[in-house]
């Protein structure tokens, strides 16, 4: 076939797409039940690292991964390259990365509300840690080299925290794309392993006591959960408002005003 052939046929016409509705919304009485949960968890741990209950526990974690007369990595290099990558996810950069990508997702699949919302359980979940730190704090473990730099208080874990609000609110967000209950549930609890694969993590490059990731973990999951059932409506109200038609690039409000005056 010519390029003159070609050129001559028809532009093939644009194909649409359809986007899903909105599948569910947050049920406020189970996220509130699921937060209550955590926290308990969360005040739990607080308590036994505060009254010296933790030591041995915390030892065990700690030296589980660890061989030899200078407490070297147990297994092969490519264990110890999977544990960094995993402890990545957690990390500053990466971490922040994926909550913009996915509150731009969110707004391009018209889902502004759960787009304001997850944005504002991220900043609450920052303000939540750091105020965690202020209270309790912690001195880095000692007990075994540490594998990566770390600095800044210990307990809770800041990267295990963060990452369960990152992932299990990025998880309940996008959850609103369906209205299974299988595929939602699946995506909880596969944000929930996750962001327990990057608080363990942390104790395996020996920055952390692992009690110091387990308060991080629960005080994370609990504040993913209880933003979702505290802050929903006033995410709504945000995202509704008209300030944010005008923000969204996917809303007509929005194309209209970019459209030059005739």
């Amino acid at each position: 076939m010519t390029s003159d052939a070609i050129e001559g046929q028809a532009p093939l016409p644009a194909e649409s797409v359809r986007l899903p509705e909105r599948g569910f919304t947050i049920d406020r009485r189970k996220a509130l039940i699921a937060a209550a949960v955590f926290w308990a968890g969360f005040a739990a741990v607080v308590y036994a690292v505060t009254h010296g209950l933790t030591g041995g526990f915390d030892t065990w974690g700690l030296l589980s991964y660890r061989t030899g007369a200078d407490l070297h990595p147990r297994g092969p290099e490519l264990v110890f390259e999977s544990v960094r990558d995993v402890t990545a996810l957690g990390g500053v950069f990466l971490r922040n990365l994926f909550a913009l990508a996915a509150v731009v997702a969110l707004v391009f699949l018209k889902l502004r509300r759960e787009a304001v919302l997850f944005a504002f359980t991220v900043i609450g979940g920052w303000l939540a840690n750091t105020g965690a730190k202020l209270l309790v704090g912690r001195d880095r473990p000692q007990i075994v080299p540490h594998l990566t730099e770390a600095g800044g208080e210990s307990f809770p874990s800041g990267h295990s925290f963060s990452a369960a609000v990152v992932y299990i609110g990025m998880a309940l967000a996008f959850a609103a794309l369906s209205r299974r209950h299988s595929v939602r549930y699946t995506l909880v609890v596969g944000a929930m392993v996750l962001s327990a694969m990057v608080a363990w993590s942390r104790v395996m490059l020996g920055v952390h006591f692992p009690s110091d990731v387990l308060a991080g973990w629960l005080g994370g999951a609990g504040w993913a959960f209880l933003a979702a059932a505290l802050l929903y409506h006033p995410a709504r109200a945000a995202a509704d408002s008209h300030a944010a038609e005008r923000l969204d690039p996917t809303s007509d409000l929005h194309k209209s005003a970019r459209e030059p005056a005739r």
